[in-house]
């Protein structure tokens, strides 16, 4: 009888790996755990591993795990892996096969439903994946590999996928609040940007300007902005700057504007964008809109968005004067001034947000 673990052994070097190597066949066991480990390989993915007949059974989900039954993901399946990787985490060393960190996202139990070359239906008793889910085999004869994965229950109370666009909120032209209220705003430096809205969903990125038009294949400096969230879903608002002698170059950004696909990733060589995030608009399946602007500014500083080609710019609770003394010294065209329990309008401009020049 084939062992099942051969091809497992066949694709890793033992004494290169710190991967579990076990020396013998697998033993039966208890056909009910798994893991998911968040795999920060080539591409960020999530390998699903479900104890079965002495083996994990693996698929690699590029995604991870869809919350939503209406959301279908593409599932890799891939070789048996012993048992003992149920708790393993640690670093692959490059240039093994699959090189690269490897954290457990989540552990539990499953029951099994359905178990066949056609179909897998479990449902998931872990921290985080929780539900019923679907391996389905397409049986694509080019790719024996290609599976998907979808969720066969209603979501969690109160879930909700967060959406790629919302049409921006924007600011009217004013002027400085008066010094009696000045604690009831708060205030950023208007960097002259491009407005530019990120949702980062399963680690990947999708960016639309403020028309909704799809500008992903601009900015190609945002794409590992998806592997620092993880499975974390946004939606940001905010935008994208060109730097310049420490200033915003606007003639930069003008010709970074113009360029996509292969020619964005030649530009971003010696004419790199940064994306400035300065709202939260939606979090791990629930909307923040209705929120106050310092809760939404504080959820967003707990995402830890510094260094790389994106951070958190700092905003100021009252001090609008010396603001906007400081916008002017730094040459910048201005400040805003939002009301600071302002709840986000999507497509709308009111006396919450105001633009104010130098």
């Amino acid at each position: 009888m084939a062992d099942r673990l051969d091809e497992y052994r066949r694709k890793r070097h033992r004494s290169r790996t710190p991967e579990p190597w076990p020396e013998g066949p697998p033993a039966p066991g208890n056909d009910d755990l798994f893991v998911i480990q968040e795999h920060h390989a080539t591409r960020l993915h999530w390998d699903f591993r479900l104890e079965r007949d002495g083996v994990l059974v693996s698929w690699a989900v590029p995604k991870g795990l869809p919350l939503s039954p209406g959301v279908t993901r593409l599932a890799v399946h891939t070789e048996d892996h012993p048992v003992e990787y149920l708790d393993f985490e640690g670093e692959i060393p490059a240039g093994e096969y699959g090189g690269g960190w490897m954290a457990i996202w989540d552990t539990g139990r499953y029951e099994t439903l359905h178990w066949n070359d056609h179909k897998v239906e479990v449902v998931f008793h872990g921290g985080r994946a929780k539900g019923k889910y679907l391996f389905l085999n397409r049986h694509n004869p080019e790719d024996e590999g290609d599976w998907t994965l979808r969720r066969l229950d209603p979501a969690d109370d109160g879930h909700e996928d967060a959406p790629e666009f919302l049409e921006p909120m924007a600011a009217v032209p004013g002027e400085l609040p008066p010094a009696a209220g000045d604690e009831d705003w708060a205030y950023e430096f208007d960097w002259g940007g491009a407005r530019t809205m990120l949702c980062v969903s399963g680690g990947r990125v999708n960016a639309h300007d403020d028309t909704g038009a799809d500008v992903t294949g601009r900015w190609p400096e945002l794409h590992k902005l998806g592997e620092t969230l993880g499975s974390t879903e946004v939606l940001l608002d905010g935008e994208m700057v060109v730097v310049r002698d420490g200033r915003p170059d606007p003639a930069g950004l003008l010709q970074r504007g113009r360029a996509d696909g292969n020619d964005a990733k030649r530009m971003a060589k010696h004419c790199p964008a940064f994306f400035f995030a300065y709202d939260l608009l939606h979090y791990e399946g629930r909307a923040t809109l209705d929120l106050p602007y310092l809760e939404r500014r504080d959820m967003l500083a707990d995402l830890g968005l510094s260094g790389g080609n994106w951070q958190v710019p700092r905003f100021f609770h009252g001090g609008g004067e010396a603001v906007l003394a400081a916008a002017r010294e730094h040459g910048l065209g201005g400040i805003y001034a939002k009301r600071a329990d302002s709840e986000y309008r999507p497509g709308k401009a009111d006396g919450d947000w105001l633009k104010i020049p130098t």
